[in-house]
């Protein structure tokens, strides 16, 4: 396929190649050409799709979501391929299912989920799940069950070998300050899975010990830890204080009041921000009552919420996120677009091939309107989405 007449936005770059008049050519699931519409010619039939005053950007990737269109992974993993179907329609190319705590017979479902690709699917592509517990501090779980929390220190010895991106696990968060916590930490880094601090009450001290082992990643900054102090800066200071580390944050103006997103912005820059929705099943669906895993999360407005008012997950979609970290910030669209495509693709470490616009690279693109709305979006070089149908 060539797509003409688009402005590609690069935001490696942070410029715009070719003006209005940017070509690319798709071919067999990756970008072959890149250039200006006058200059790239079609060959053989090819389809040609015209872009004419459209942003072509990489396409987006959540690290962060629970489920959507009413299905929860935790309590459905079966749905991972159902939802990531529909996902193109927010601009997500790819993402990171999220399974809170639970069993752990139920990761070892989703894993299984994701061995098994359904024959021509076309929607995002699942990259490997998010473990958000069932390490985390009782003191700090927000909408985890209780009940299903575990010490590091208590875990099966093969569980670390069990977790790899080759059996479909990429992200893990932990609480750093359990017993435990710092080997597993070491353990699943050598494996190649990003660990990330969240719902913890971890010092500054216990931060940076973990830091030190490996961790790169802070999960939903500010949400489900504790109110960082001047005296008492703990695990949001170190999160944000060391340059290896990158942060997760939930740009709905509900989990974190817009000054601080700004004030995070300033410090973080687009390098080390990466915005995820942390959606649950009610992404995409009416103000009802939905599940997150075995809890039910009352939904009204833009607010998730347990019976007694504990948020639980958002209802955000990353397009949203997106547009909303600009009106924020001010920042520019290129830098924003980073934070959902190359900072999210570096911390998997798949920017060898995913969150840049470049040839060589999968052709997971998304085409947005002047005001950020998405209009299509491209999977493995086929149009999976397209609002004008």
């Amino acid at each position: 396929m060539l797509i003409t007449n688009a402005t590609l936005l690069t935001p490696s770059e942070r410029a715009q190649v070719g003006a209005a008049h940017g070509a690319m050519r798709l071919d067999r699931g990756r970008i072959v050409a890149m250039g200006r519409t006058a200059d790239i010619s079609p060959v053989d039939n090819e389809p040609v799709f015209d872009a004419q005053g459209l942003i072509l950007a990489p396409g987006f990737i959540d690290l962060q979501l629970n489920g959507g269109f009413g299905h929860d992974f935790t309590q459905e993993p079966t749905t991972i391929w159902q939802v990531a179907k529909q996902l193109p329609r927010y601009g997500v190319t790819g993402f990171l299912p999220t399974i809170i705590t639970s069993p752990l017979a139920t990761i070892r479902a989703a894993q299984q989920v994701l061995e098994q690709e359904p024959s021509a699917f076309d929607g995002a592509t699942p990259l490997g799940l998010h473990l958000e517990g069932p390490f985390l501090n009782s003191e700090k779980k927000g909408a985890h069950n209780a009940q299903h929390l575990q010490s590091p220190d208590l875990a099966p010895a093969e569980l670390a070998s069990e977790w790899s991106p080759q059996r479909g696990v990429r992200l893990v968060t932990l609480a750093a300050e359990l017993p435990g916590a710092l080997d597993l930490v070491r353990r699943l880094v050598a494996n190649g899975v990003l660990v990330g601090a969240g719902h913890s009450l971890a010092t500054l001290q216990e931060a940076e010990a973990a830091i030190q082992a490996g961790l790169r990643y802070g999960t939903h900054v500010f949400n489900a830890m504790p109110t960082m102090h001047h005296r008492d800066p703990g695990l949001a200071a170190a999160l944000l204080g060391d340059e290896r580390v990158s942060v997760g944050l939930i740009a709905d103006g509900v989990h974190v009041h817009p000054a601080v997103i700004r004030l995070v912005w300033r410090l973080l820059g687009a390098d080390r921000l990466n915005l995820v929705t942390d959606a649950m099943a009610a992404l995409g669906m009416p103000a009802s009552d939905y599940q997150l895993g075995d809890q039910v999360v009352r939904v009204g407005g833009q607010r998730a919420t347990l019976p007694d008012g504990t948020l639980a997950g958002s209802v955000l979609s990353l397009d949203a996120a997106l547009r909303n970290l600009m009106r924020f910030t001010g920042c520019s669209p290129a830098d924003a677009i980073q934070t959902v495509t190359s900072t999210p693709a570096r911390l998997l470490a798949l920017d060898h091939k995913k969150g840049r616009i470049a040839p060589g690279y999968d052709a997971d693109l998304v085409l947005l309107t002047e005001g950020f709305e998405v209009a299509s979006a491209f999977i493995g070089g086929r149009l999976v989405f397209d609002r004008r149908e």
